[in-house]
């Protein structure tokens, strides 16, 4: 009997975990269209300046089925709203030094790596069967160093949700990108609230949160430094199915740093691309290539955290 109740109570666990997920639909070109038309576009933004954006895609574990629909907003972002040039790609070999030195930002587009290793660049480099294995793994350190470097030495990187997964057991990306991931419960609504209403980061958001569907991540490592400045965050006592009690209340969601002399700007929301009918959120990525490229500025000094 203890049998079927434990199995009733997984298939109720199941429904509810699931009860709030959004339904996935294919990219298109009429979805685009109607995205662009509240993407904000303004003269004062439209930098004359070139610049080389870099939107990567590949993912070697779980697949967001937004990716192709990321892909598509930011890269109108970039070009058709700010002004930028835009490759997009899932070759790894961007990551080579000479590669990366023609962009001024990368963007990191749901890069989620395969659950064991949470190393996308050797797991990739395992499609290559002519080297050996030591090789393979000497290459993925390699291009880690090479997009660690990139960074350090005045390079953009724009993390976008699952992003933060890519190199997830690298204590030295973790600290790049201002941690590491844990997990997250099931998908569902909770309020995005704002650290600071007049940081120009968010100021598009006209000094109020919103409303969200999305996976609510939980980071570890290098998140507890603190040494980013938190611009989106949520309560963790509004959430259901968290795995532990957590001691700290606010969860910041995302955030700017510097790294050297490059520019960090990670974004969890969201997991859906229903988010992106929220020209709010539209300016607030469309803030985070401008910074990351270095033609918005602002205070990302870290603050200090009430724990």
């Amino acid at each position: 009997m203890k049998k079927y109740s434990y199995l009733i109570l997984a298939f109720l666990f199941y429904g509810c975990a699931n009860a709030q997920d959004l339904d996935a639909f294919e990219y298109n070109p009429e979805w685009l269209a109607k995205i662009e038309a509240l993407v904000p576009i303004d003269t004062v933004s439209r930098y004359f300046e070139d610049r080389e954006i870099l939107v990567f895609s590949l993912h070697t574990g779980y697949e967001h089925w937004t990716i192709p629909h990321t892909e598509a907003v930011i890269s109108s972002l970039a070009s058709k709203s700010i002004g930028y040039t835009v490759t997009t790609s899932k070759d790894i070999y961007q990551f080579e030094k000479d590669s990366l030195a023609k962009y001024d930002v990368v963007v990191l587009n749901n890069t989620c790596s395969n659950f064991d290793t949470r190393n996308m660049f050797y797991d990739k480099l395992q499609d290559d069967t002519s080297n050996t294995d030591r090789h393979r793994l000497e290459k993925s350190i390699e291009m880690e160093a090479n997009l660690l470097n990139y960074v350090r030495n005045g390079g953009g990187l724009v993390v976008l949700h699952g992003g933060i997964v890519m190199q997830n057991k690298s204590s030295a990306f973790g600290k790049m990108v201002g941690g590491t991931f844990e997990y997250h419960p099931k998908q569902q609504n909770f309020e995005v609230k704002l650290v600071d209403k007049n940081h120009p980061m968010v100021k598009g958001f006209d000094g109020v949160g919103f409303d969200h569907i999305d996976e609510p991540y939980i980071f570890k490592n290098a998140y507890f430094d603190y040494n980013f400045r938190p611009l989106l965050y949520m309560e963790t006592n509004h959430l259901e199915g968290l795995q532990k009690i957590t001691e700290d209340n606010i969860k910041y969601i995302a955030w700017i740093k510097k790294y050297g002399n490059g520019r960090v700007f990670y974004s969890s929301p969201s997991h859906n691309a229903q988010s992106f009918e929220n020209p709010k959120l539209l300016q607030f990525l469309k803030n985070g290539l401008l910074y990351t490229a270095g033609d918005l500025k602002c205070d990302d000094s870290p603050i200090e955290i009430n724990k």
